[in-house]
């Protein structure tokens, strides 16, 4: 293996761990937006956006780092609720529309 072909191996395992925070990033708000209506929300539709990739990247690294290996049931399970739950605080959920 060349160095080229591990540099490439390496860009490829970091944009397939980095896939669910992604996907969940881009349609968390666009989807909040659509199915809560115009509620005034915290940041905007990019700083949502923003926000919740770092977080899902976050939540993912540190399940990386518990199992050992990325993958896991509970590391999406982990994800999906504190995505969820960030889109409900940026969104100011506990508050009557």
């Amino acid at each position: 293996m060349n160095p080229s072909d591990s540099s490439s191996l390496l860009l490829w395992h970091g944009l397939n761990f980095a896939a669910p925070a992604t996907v969940l990033a881009l349609l968390l708000p666009l989807l909040g937006r659509l199915l809560l209506g115009r509620r005034a929300a915290i940041l905007p539709w990019w700083g949502q956006m923003l926000a919740h990739w770092l977080l899902g990247l976050a939540v993912l690294t540190v399940c990386f780092w518990q199992f050992g290996h990325d993958g896991q049931m509970a590391s999406y399970v982990a994800l999906v609720v504190g995505a969820g739950t960030l889109q409900w605080v940026l969104v100011r959920g506990w508050r009557p529309a």
